[in-house]
């Protein structure tokens, strides 16, 4: 199990890397309210970039149910394997 401070830097990394914003800094709180770009588009992308960063697939109830980056770091923390 990887600390949740990692998982967060981690966030942040990808999350400035799918929407190309440097200043992105990602939190529990932090939902698709929060970033201009976090569209339905850009939302997929953003998930296909976190199961590859992290070496997980979320199942379709996971990404449907998510509301914010919290929950999405709570999924990473019990089901990582790297």
């Amino acid at each position: 199990m990887i600390d949740k401070g990692e998982i967060f830097e981690r966030l942040n990394e990808v999350f400035q890397d799918v929407f190309d914003d440097e200043s992105i800094k990602v939190n529990p709180k932090t939902t698709a309210k929060d970033i201009d770009d976090w569209d339905s588009l850009e939302h997929i992308r953003l998930i296909a970039a976190v199961e590859r960063e992290f070496g997980m697939r979320f199942k379709m109830g996971e990404v449907s149910t998510m509301k914010n980056v919290g929950e999405m770091a709570d999924i990473i923390a019990a089901r990582a394997t790297k």
